[in-house]
């Protein structure tokens, strides 16, 4: 059985959406601020989507330590904001099925990544 998306698609769907990602004024100054090398994060990117389609194991990182660095930019709005442009991406690069998929999966992450950050958070004082 053939995989529902091949490794080429995933490394340029996830540099096409990074594009996006980079220009909206809603992300943008929130993924500048954060990502200083863009080839690695594309790269690291590729690695996890890899990861999670194709059961590659290639990523070896931590995401959930990664955003709690930036939890108070990891806003509902933003969360909703990321999956927008990457519903939007998917479905202009990807089939159908391939966009389903990943856009499935990119909003079971997307819950994962919020409720980790609002449970890890200190109590207000």
């Amino acid at each position: 059985m053939s995989p529902i998306i091949e490794e080429g698609a995933i490394r340029a769907l996830v540099e096409a959406f990074y594009e996006r990602v980079r220009a909206d004024p809603l992300l943008g100054p929130v993924f500048g601020g954060a990502v200083h090398d863009w080839t690695d994060h594309h790269a690291r990117l590729t690695d996890f989507w890899s990861s999670v389609m194709l059961t590659t194991g290639r990523y070896k990182g931590n995401p959930v330590a990664l955003h709690m660095l930036h939890a108070d930019a990891m806003t509902p709005d933003r969360f909703a904001r990321w999956l927008s442009l990457w519903r939007e991406t998917s479905e202009e690069l990807l089939s159908p099925a391939a966009a389903a998929a990943v856009q499935a999966k990119a909003a079971r992450i997307a819950e994962s990544l919020q409720l980790a950050i609002q449970y890890r958070r200190p109590a207000a004082a």
